[in-house]
């Protein structure tokens, strides 16, 4: 059974094949335009994955041995993501799979950040809680099977990828800032400077005021010292960090404790954060949890997660007819 997937989201142009539930290949075509404007411009983003869908698809197929007449499906990310970039991996998928006379799979791409988990060992058992981390979206899923989730808190506003993000931007730090925070973090002390944790009903998260605290505390430190930020800057980085990075453990552990669940996993592009990463595998060594972290190559968006969405949905027969459109938002 070979499928090819296709990930179009966003700013990654991606395609992999995978066979019988293998990835033979995941290549990324990564658009570098946006970091001239500070983030993602959608035009721009729909033209770039118009000029890499052709070359990034063949090489999947070429790298996996794989030819055209080979393939049993073809899996498209459906939503949610950027309409006009959504756009231009259905039509493409859409297209193909008709040509070929083969079955056509949507995936929705949170649940695919979830099942990157399924991709290599150690793979989580169920039920396992999955704490879904990128710039869109920060959710809290109970995974009860590959095709049967439920969110069971989420933000009531902005991510915590857009959070790392803005405050990045503050700092003049180039786009994506989220990355260059961690690395100038491992230099600082996350107990520099205090932020205040939100406090949130239930399961449900909120980053918007944090956005807000850091921007008055930068504003009111560079009045009084203007080089504050190039003098402290890991110190800055390292506490903004902590605080985010402490907004998420929290909510997971309470997740973990209401639910009895020990099998805790993390996806989504945050998790790459080293940060997230070493907190939480500490916190599950103290809480007697099972921790599962993706490999890097399967947090930021790729094709190789859809491809596994799209194998368990495969073996359900869970395929779409030609009628079926991109979806800026989707739900599970």
């Amino acid at each position: 059974m070979n499928i090819l997937a296709i990930e179009s989201s966003c700013d990654e142009t991606s395609a992999a094949v995978i066979t019988n539930g293998e990835i033979r290949s995941n290549v990324v075509a990564t658009q570098l335009i946006h970091t001239l404007y500070g983030g993602v411009v959608p035009e721009l983003a729909s033209r770039a994955h118009q000029q890499h869908i052709l070359p990034v698809v063949d090489k999947a197929l070429n790298d996996a041995k794989v030819t055209k007449k080979g393939l049993d499906a073809i899996a498209f990310t459906r939503g949610p993501g950027l309409l006009g970039a959504l756009l231009v991996g259905t039509s493409f998928a859409k297209s193909m799979a008709l040509g070929l006379g083969i079955p056509l799979i949507e995936v929705n791409h949170m649940q695919a950040h979830v099942l990157a988990h399924f991709i290599d060992d150690p793979k989580p058992a169920f039920p396992f809680l999955c704490l879904t981390v990128s710039g869109g979206h920060t959710q809290i899923v109970k995974v009860s099977s590959p095709l049967e989730m439920e969110i069971i808190g989420e933000t009531r506003d902005d991510a915590v990828g857009e959070a790392f993000d803005k405050t990045a931007k503050l700092l003049d730090l180039p786009y994506p800032g989220g990355p260059l925070i961690d690395k100038y973090a491992a230099e600082g002390n996350p107990d520099a400077y205090a932020f205040p944790l939100p406090e949130m009903p239930g399961l449900d998260f909120s980053f918007s005021g944090i956005k807000t605290s850091f921007m008055y505390f930068l504003q009111k430190q560079v009045r009084e010292n203007p080089a504050f930020v190039s003098e402290n800057l890991p110190d800055i980085c390292a506490s903004i960090q902590f605080t985010l990075v402490n907004i998420l453990l929290k909510k997971i552990k309470k997740a973990a404790r209401e639910t009895g669940i020990k099998e805790i996993a993390i996806a989504g592009g945050v998790s790459a954060n080293s940060g997230l990463r070493k907190s939480l595998l500490e916190l599950g060594q103290t809480l007697k949890w099972n921790v599962y972290i993706p490999a890097f190559e399967y947090c930021t968006d790729n094709a190789a997660m859809i491809a596994i969405a799209a194998h368990y949905k495969y073996l359900e027969s869970d395929f779409c007819d030609q009628t079926v459109s991109p979806l800026a938002r989707m739900d599970f």
